[in-house]
């Protein structure tokens, strides 16, 4: 379930598809994207821009079962880097009206356990945010992003890494049982609290976390925004901005299957 409050996401999806229609408009968009080596910038905004009007048609309709992208009526990527920024803002503010028409406690069809309207707002915030990362690190910027938003990410990321009912259908989820293994991820940003550490136990059942400072067999410390780009794989283990201390090939073991 999301941890922050429901006018926090619908202020950073907003702020986050601003961030990322701004780094479309001035850069080209041909160019390659390291982080996801299949894309383009243009085919970075393109999947975003379609990802806010398939959820935004799942509200909209009230979709209780699997809804196929095709059977969503679609405005194409426009070819200009001026038009595609504007394309991707205006398919989110559609998207946040929307959610906002409807209530975040509506049912909906979704692919994780949270069978709400609220699961896709705070999933748009995140994918958004993460892909804008994308963008600007393809542009050659730096990745900089609130520190209770980045902290989310990692909560839901590791609701996702502990589902059972997404590791029966993701086989490299299944990889991470284990016998009491533990990773502790600890945010240096100040004003996190307990919500900016988290301790992930791997079991024969699976992976269960918790909030809490407990010593770990690998211990890892960065600001909450790299926390989230190395749990994502969008930067390495090695960063200077990470400090880990510990069972390395516990840490990579576990971003290879998450």
């Amino acid at each position: 379930m999301a941890s922050l409050e429901d006018d926090r996401y619908y202020s950073a999806l907003n702020a986050e598809a601003e961030r990322f229609a701004n780094v479309v408009r001035e850069t080209d968009i041909s160019r390659q994207v390291p982080t996801c080596p299949e894309w383009t910038i243009a085919q970075l905004t393109e999947h975003i821009g379609e990802a806010h009007r398939w959820v935004t048609a799942i509200v909209e309709r009230r979709a209780t079962s699997y809804l196929p992208p095709e059977e969503v009526d679609d405005i194409p990527l426009p070819s200009t880097a001026e038009e595609c920024a504007s394309w991707l803002r205006s398919g989110a503010a559609r998207l946040s009206a929307v959610i906002r028409e409807a209530g975040t406690d509506t049912p909906v069809w979704s692919w994780a356990d949270d069978q709400r309207v609220g699961f896709w707002l705070r999933r748009m915030v995140h994918e958004t945010a993460v892909h804008r990362a994308d963008a600007q690190l393809a542009a050659g910027g730096t990745v900089a992003m609130d520190a209770d938003l980045a902290a989310d990410a990692v909560t839901e990321w590791l609701g996702f890494a502990s589902s059972p009912a997404l590791a029966a259908r993701r086989p490299e989820l299944a990889e991470l049982r284990g016998d009491g293994q533990t990773l502790h991820f600890h945010a240096t940003d100040d004003g996190l609290g307990d919500a900016g550490e988290w301790l992930v136990r791997r079991t024969p059942d699976g992976v269960v976390w918790e909030h809490g400072h407990v010593k770990a067999d690998v211990g890892v410390r960065a600001a909450a925004v790299d926390l989230m780009l190395l749990i994502m794989r969008r930067i390495p283990a090695d960063d200077p901005r990470v400090q880990v201390v510990g069972d390395h090939a516990l840490l990579g073991h576990w971003r290879e299957h998450t």
